[in-house]
């Protein structure tokens, strides 16, 4: 027994210990929650904070109210009159456009070189861009020879002398008189002496001598000067012959046979006296022959050849008269086709220049516009019947207001390709304007650019009564009116009323029966 229950009674306490690490030792509920919110922190607090926004979020909903929420709710407004009050104002209606401002009709100048017996070149008188030519200008010197500049619409096309006659004639001597120079009637096309003293006078004027024949014309002259005097002499010769021929007996002659035919008829008297038959017959027959020698001694020679003598003579003087009159033309100035320049539209002004001295012409030598700058703008056709030329326009430029003047409306001409038709290619129409004098700084300014017109067609004398074209109603009979409110709650008043110059959304208007004044207020709307 004491075996069996010999065990060693310390043991359970030595295995105590370890039982009692092993174990788990028994813990709280408030521990419990607390090792909940420690350890999930992060997810308490977004979950706190949605719970939080959407509170606030209810909350705000309940507060705020959409603009079309609230104007669904929202009573509509009582309804009311729109009115303004009369004022006094100057109306003015205008055409408003924008043109170009540029110097007209630039155009490209040649210079006919095909009589020049050498290469056309450029010897001087070369003239720089913005240089003016004017009536007798030079344009250019070629081969030592100047192009003259003369107003004109008809290109050159050949060299004009005395003797000849056309349009190009009739317009040398028209721009000779505008050059101041007497070139003869001007209605005339013919190029006479005196056109050719006036060529003389122009190129003294330039300070060129004039063309003339030369050496060759010179001795022409002389020559066909001797063939005249040869052919006087002959006619002088003639006319002698004839005269002599034709010339009346002498007084020798007359008193001979006179005397002749007296004895004769002594002698018959005699016979009849004393002679016989016979003898009277031979003395009377010897009056006979008397008186027939006396009549044949008397009477006028045969002249005929001295005559044609003198008819051949003259027609020689008359041919060596042509020839000599025809060498003396041929002396004569004239104008070479290639040392005049036709212009329209003087004074010019010089673009662009395509040439130097020294070199050789082979095409167009320069480029020239109108000296003038103008305004060019389009306008429709409506706003163009509206215009007229010498009206005053007011142009916007870059310094301020310019005034205008309208020198040209015509209708612009069909693009380029346009078909043809015998309606007109467009309605629109081109206005040129004619700037009042403007400085070099506002000409430089201003040149190829695009500008705004402003042309007043009508306007008020001073300020008038004006209201919003709005303001007018029709009454029954056409009569126009406006509503006139008195304030204050008064019923509005009808009142008509006469209408002048509508502009600016305004039109004039004055009461039939004077009852409106400037600030009274008229309807314009409900």
């Amino acid at each position: 027994m004491s075996r069996r229950f010999g065990r060693r009674t310390s043991a359970p306490d030595e295995l105590a210990p370890a039982a009692e690490s092993v174990a788990p030792k028994p813990h709280s509920r408030s521990q419990g929650w607390r090792r909940l919110f420690v350890g999930n922190r992060v997810i308490w607090v977004m979950a706190t904070v949605a719970i939080v926004a959407l509170v606030a979020g209810l909350g705000l909903g309940q507060l705020i109210v959409s603009p079309g929420q609230a104007a669904a709710d929202a009573d509509a407004p009582a309804a009311g009159l729109i009115t303004v009050p009369i004022e006094n104002r100057t109306l003015a209606n205008d055409v408003t456009m924008r043109g170009d401002a540029t110097y007209a009709d630039s155009v490209e100048v040649s210079i006919e070189t095909g009589e020049l017996a050498g290469p056309p070149i450029v010897t001087g008188q070369v003239p720089e861009v913005a240089a003016i030519f004017d009536t007798a200008s030079i344009a250019l010197e070629v081969t030592g020879r100047p192009v003259i500049v003369l107003p004109g619409d008809l290109p050159v096309y050949r060299t004009l002398r005395v003797g000849v006659s056309g349009p190009d004639v009739l317009q040398l001597k028209q721009g000779l008189s505008v050059a101041g120079i007497d070139a003869g009637a001007l209605d005339s096309d013919v190029f006479d002496a005196q056109t050719a003293s006036a060529v003389t006078a122009l190129y003294a004027k330039v300070g060129y001598p004039a063309p003339t024949g030369g050496s060759e014309v010179a001795s022409a002259v002389s020559g066909a000067e001797a063939g005249v005097s040869s052919a006087q002499a002959s006619v002088d010769s003639a006319n002698n012959a004839l005269a002599t021929a034709q010339g009346a007996a002498s007084n020798v002659d007359v008193v001979e046979q006179g005397n002749l035919v007296r004895s004769a008829e002594r002698a018959l008297a005699s016979a009849r006296a004393d002679g016989t038959p016979n003898e009277i017959a031979d003395a009377a027959e010897a009056v006979t022959l008397a008186v027939a020698r006396r009549v044949q001694a008397l009477a006028p020679r045969d002249s005929s050849a001295e005559t044609a003598a003198v008819t051949a003579a003259k027609a020689e003087l008359t041919r060596a008269g042509e020839t000599l009159s025809d060498a003396r033309d041929g002396a004569l100035a004239y104008l070479p086709a290639g040392e005049v320049l036709y212009l329209p539209g003087l004074p010019r002004r010089v673009d662009e220049i395509s040439v130097k001295r020294g070199s050789s012409i082979t095409g167009p030598v320069m480029r020239v516009s109108g000296a003038t700058l103008v305004i060019s703008g389009s306008a429709t056709a409506s706003d163009a019947a509206l215009l007229e030329v010498g009206a005053p326009a007011i142009l916007a430029l870059p310094d301020g207001d310019q005034g205008a003047t309208i020198t040209s409306i015509l209708p612009a001409e069909p693009a380029s390709g346009a078909a043809t038709s015998s309606a007109p290619a467009s309605d629109r129409f081109t206005v040129l304007f004619a700037p009042d004098a403007l400085t070099d700084e506002q000409i430089q300014a201003v040149q190829g650019s695009n500008v705004r017109v402003r042309i007043p067609v009508s306007s008020t004398e001073g300020e008038v009564l004006a209201v919003p074209l709005a303001a007018l109603t029709a009454g029954p009979g056409g009569e126009s009116r406006v509503e006139f409110d008195p304030g204050e709650g008064a019923e509005t008043v009808l009142v008509e009323v006469t209408t002048g110059l509508a502009a600016e959304g305004f039109v004039e208007i004055t009461a039939v029966d004077g009852s409106l004044a400037v600030g009274d207020l008229v309807v314009v709307g409900r």
